[in-house]
């Protein structure tokens, strides 16, 4: 249950995100379902392993490096999701760091749904 409270939770993120960062459309609500659902399992499968190879980069780049991890994924999640496009590099790295922004803040008001 609470699996699907943290899915609808993203699924409402990426909602608000959609109308905040422009380039970034989702084509109905099956789409937006959907492409939440591809980000979060890309940042649970995905990103640990790209996070431990890019180590020595996001080392050097003092942390920064990790923010273009979020960006090149929430890409890749529009690419996997018929339905939900971003146009270009920058579209996505807004596009995510207001999805964790967004995260944050969701996590801060409901303090259950970890």
């Amino acid at each position: 249950m609470l699996l699907v409270v943290r899915w609808l939770l993203n699924a409402g993120a990426l909602y608000l995100t959609t109308k905040i960062v422009s380039g970034i459309v989702v084509e109905g609500t099956g789409a937006l379902l959907l492409a939440a659902l591809i980000i979060g399992l890309l940042n649970a499968v995905l990103k640990p392993v790209l996070v431990v190879l890019t180590l020595p980069i996001t080392i050097l780049s003092l942390g920064l490096f990790y923010l273009v991890l979020n960006g090149i994924l929430f890409a890749l999640a529009s690419v996997l999701t018929p339905g939900f496009s971003v146009a270009g590099f920058g579209a996505a790295f807004l596009g995510a760091l207001v999805m964790s922004v967004l995260g944050i803040l969701f996590h801060a008001l409901l303090p259950g749904v970890e």
